[in-house]
């Protein structure tokens, strides 16, 4: 657990919901980015890390905006180095971060007072109850003792731990130690998480169990980054994306989500045949590239037919959206291959 302040509770306040003003722009270095109307979470301004063998970080400017962003690359990106220097807890070789509208060099630990964090490590004390760990996090912040433990039962039932919360650690499964970690990361009500990983280990269940309760952050007005490899996980979670690759930024942008137009993308689970035939009776044209189904309309009602004939054929949707990719496809395109 990273700091935290004895601010009122969000556990429970459904009425605290985050807004987002967004507008896409463009970046001269060759990197997709969009400029935001709102102040960012994180602002990074060259930020380069030369470890002397390996240059982690490459003159990195990046805005993230309020919301749930996902962190992806591939190993080696420089995604762990830079939530580590968004911590405070390195120091970058050239440029500047500023967290929360803060510079993190001018005051890292006030910082991680506001920021609450979930490691990809195992580092849970296994002769601990859950009730006495998230509690002891919570003191840890500076949250009175009493407080503590009313703010501990309340993180725990929000994590779907509230009836094993007296429980040893040591006792649970992979996915209930992995609620655990993330109990301990909003229990003291932070204005950012930084999660690394949280899918990792988990089986499909526990994996969609966690990625509901990530989802459920933007409910709450909880703002959220996401580092993680699994790219189906940051599609089904995330609003804003940032790619990195070598080290440097090559793209940070919005996940379109579905909207109306003359050209839609669907892909559904099982054989897109019945959805197709369903299609074509209604008169639309429709294309397949492998499992995706791009359909257009001359009247600009391409969702709407889309959404009937799923209807009528019964489908179910894996994904949709419009000019529809995977996170993976576009990771590949801007990477270059």
């Amino acid at each position: 657990m990273i700091g935290g302040s004895p601010g009122a509770s969000l556990i429970l306040d459904e009425g605290l919901i985050r807004e987002d003003d967004s507008m896409t722009d463009t970046d001269t270095d060759g990197a997709t980015t969009v400029a935001t109307m709102t102040e960012p979470l994180i602002r990074t301004t060259n930020l380069t890390q030369d470890y002397g063998s390996v240059l982690a970080l490459d003159g990195l400017d990046i805005e993230i905006p309020p919301g749930i962003t996902g962190l992806v690359g591939a190993n080696g990106a420089g995604k762990t180095t830079l939530l580590k220097i968004v911590l405070g807890l390195l120091t970058p070789t050239l440029g500047t971060v500023s967290v929360l509208g803060s510079l993190v060099s001018e005051n890292p630990i006030g910082i991680r007072e506001r920021i609450g964090y979930m490691p990809e490590d195992r580092c849970l004390p296994l002769d601990q109850t859950a009730a006495d760990f998230v509690g002891y996090a919570a003191e840890l912040a500076g949250i009175p003792s009493s407080e503590a433990r009313r703010r501990s039962s309340e993180t725990l039932y929000l994590v779907g731990l509230h009836d094993e919360r007296f429980r040893y650690i040591g006792d649970f499964s992979t996915g209930m130690q992995q609620r655990v970690k993330l109990a301990q990361a909003i229990v003291h009500d932070p204005e950012l998480v930084l999660l690394d990983e949280p899918a990792s280990g988990l089986d499909p269940k526990g994996r969609e169990q966690m990625l509901d309760l990530i989802t459920r952050f933007g409910e709450f007005g909880i703002n959220v980054v996401i580092s993680s490899h699994i790219l189906e996980d940051i599609e089904a979670t995330c609003e804003w994306v940032v790619m990195l690759d070598g080290g440097k930024l090559i793209r940070s942008a919005p996940l379109e989500p579905p909207a109306e137009g003359d050209e839609v993308s669907v892909e559904v689970f099982g054989d897109p045949g019945p959805l197709i035939a369903a299609l074509a009776k209604l008169g639309v044209q429709a294309t397949v590239e492998g499992p995706i189904v791009r359909v257009t309309s001359d009247e600009g009602q391409a969702f709407e037919c889309v959404r009937d004939a799923l209807a009528i054929s019964e489908s179910s949707v894996r994904r949709l959206g419009v000019s529809l990719s995977s996170l993976e496809d576009l990771f590949l395109e801007e990477a270059g291959g």
